[in-house]
């Protein structure tokens, strides 16, 4: 599925690290004081994201090869229709007299943005990272209103789990099912939990690819013969949403056996989502012949979908599909032919996962699972433990986090946000989950 977008790639320039042996008691931290010409440009930053200002002069070439105009023009409009326009620069914390953290206030959003600058003139900008974006809410009642008053349909679930049922906190169409675009990977986890778990599998197994072709991913070219562990692919799956190393673990798995951990972990509708489509598969039905392959998919039964499946789709190459799908923003078909589940389902699914990942057997799946905190610093800072999945196409946007407090309560926060008419907004989206994650955090 599409990747979320959250941050702007960065050059961000280091000083090398150096080991010293600590005083016997360390004098008191002096802070640190930004050159004048670090503020200077910190300054004009003001500019820039207001999609103003001058890009060759405020950034250094290497920073420009890697983020041409075009590109950082792209992400300044992203950022200024999911957050509002753009209003302040709120705080500097310089971390040494050329780099430091800025907060950039929008009319909807708080962002927190890393910046260096180059100490030689003409004291360019050579790095720039967006590495936070959170909603002005301030309430969980103020966070649920606002998912409640996005366009199309939403829903959202705090729920506190124990020993028996998880005990929702809050809850909107907690009951109603969503696409949940990339979520689905969360079922391929559980089974490799599952499998993992009864000895059936280790996490060290290799894979063998065959040659198959994949969709797009870290896999995608690796020539047949190329040997993978489970875990690399379960790590790719969750941490970056690889569809190769997807597409490989559920057929190393099986598809029945994923298929089969979906009531078992909880979802209670699990014949929407059978037969369990592959990326591929889904790639196929909805970008060929302009979806063509779905139309006549979705007037079948599924024995008739699953021979659809095997038969014409598999011999279907994915050069074949229209290489614009998903890239104008618009939704298709998302009510129809997705993955569906509930913010309850989706509760449910994390707490199995909780419960079957106690240690130290669960150390590998938690790993996997908390490589990708998916909120910003100041909220995942609030948690002892975030584990994260989250999924997104035109018009879908999902996410889905297992949080255990520093108390020790596990928690499960997940949001769903569908418009079958028009793209929805993921960095706003991702701004309120954010927040609900930050004020969702029991006091210390």
């Amino acid at each position: 599925m599409r990747s979320l977008l959250l941050s702007l790639p960065a050059l961000l320039l280091c000083a090398p690290a150096t080991a010293q042996t600590a005083p016997a008691q360390a004098p008191a931290a002096v802070p640190v004081q930004a050159a004048p010409e670090f503020r200077a440009r910190v300054n004009e930053l003001a500019e820039i994201l207001s999609g103003k200002g001058n890009y060759d002069a405020y950034f250094a070439p290497a920073f420009r090869a890697q983020v041409p105009k075009e590109k950082f023009n792209q992400i300044v409009a992203q950022l200024l229709v999911a957050n509002g326009p753009y209003s302040d620069l709120q705080h500097l914390e310089a971390a040494t007299p050329w780099s430091g953290t800025v907060t950039v206030e929008y009319r909807d959003a708080l962002a927190t943005a890393r910046i260096a600058v180059d100490p030689n003139a003409p004291h360019q900008v050579t790095g720039l990272l967006i590495n936070g974006v959170t909603a002005r809410e301030k309430t969980l009642d103020e966070v649920a209103a606002a998912v409640k008053g996005l366009h199309g349909a939403s829903g959202l679930a705090l729920a506190r789990l124990g020993a028996g049922a998880p005990q929702m906190l809050v809850e909107h169409n907690a009951d109603r099912l969503f696409a949940i675009g990339s979520e689905f990977k969360l079922v391929i986890l559980a089974e490799l939990i599952r499998a993992t778990n009864a000895g059936e599998r280790k996490w060290d197994d290799l894979v063998t690819l065959d040659g198959a072709p994949l969709p797009g991913g870290g896999y995608a070219q690796k020539p047949a013969g190329t040997q993978v562990s489970l875990r690399e692919l379960a790590t790719q799956m969750i941490s970056v949403s690889d569809n190769s190393a997807t597409d490989v673990l559920l057929k190393a798995l099986g598809r029945e056996k994923v298929e089969a951990m979906m009531p078992v972990v909880g979802i209670k509708d699990p014949a929407r989502n059978r037969p369990f489509l592959a990326t591929a598969e889904l790639f196929k039905l909805k970008g060929v012949g302009g979806g063509a392959l779905a139309r006549r998919y979705l007037a079948l039964d599924e024995a008739g979908r699953r021979k659809l499946l095997a038969g014409e789709v598999a011999a279907t190459p994915l050069s074949a599909v229209d290489p614009m799908l998903f890239k104008d923003g618009k939704p298709v078909m998302i009510d129809q032919l997705e993955w569906f589940e509930s913010p309850a389902d989706l509760v449910r699914v994390m707490d199995w996962i909780r419960r079957n990942t106690e240690a130290p057997k669960g150390a590998d799946a938690r790993a996997v699972l908390s490589k990708n905190a998916g909120i910003p610093p100041l909220a995942a800072g609030k948690w002892q433990y975030v584990g994260y999945k989250g999924g997104s196409e035109p018009g879908v946007m999902a996410m889905t986090l297992l949080l255990q407090a520093r108390n020790g309560d596990w928690y499960v926060l997940t949001g769903s946000w569908n418009d079958p008419a028009r793209d929805v907004e993921t960095g706003r989206f991702a701004g309120l989950i954010g927040k609900a994650a930050e004020l969702a955090a029991p006091a210390p």
